[in-house]
């Protein structure tokens, strides 16, 4: 194992890519966006400016992903800034955590 192997699980590219197409698309339908699912730039920001999203809608994301990944996002994160930064980085989290 190298200094640089993470210990999470780390997904294969194209399980990562339809991870991100699809929660793009569990995005865009939990909170009734107005784009199509393959229009989010995968690497801008969730967060203001960006896609726009506000608070509200990320506790949104959070449910509704915590639901269909198993994953455990929490309000009082100190690592939410990060796994909110964007799509793929909201995918690679969920990719290395979810159940």
């Amino acid at each position: 194992m190298s200094d640089n192997a993470s210990p999470l699980r780390q997904a294969r590219p194209q399980d990562q890519t339809a991870l991100m197409q699809e929660l793009a698309g569990l995005i865009v339908e939990a909170l009734n966006l107005d784009i199509p699912a393959g229009q989010i730039d995968p690497d801008q920001p969730l967060y203001g400016e960006g896609l726009g999203l506000d608070s509200i809608d990320i506790l949104e994301i959070a449910l509704v992903a915590s639901k269909r990944y198993g994953v455990q996002l929490r309000a009082d994160d100190a690592a939410n800034e990060r796994i909110f930064a964007s799509l793929r980085r909201l995918s690679e989290y969920i990719g290395a955590h979810r159940t």
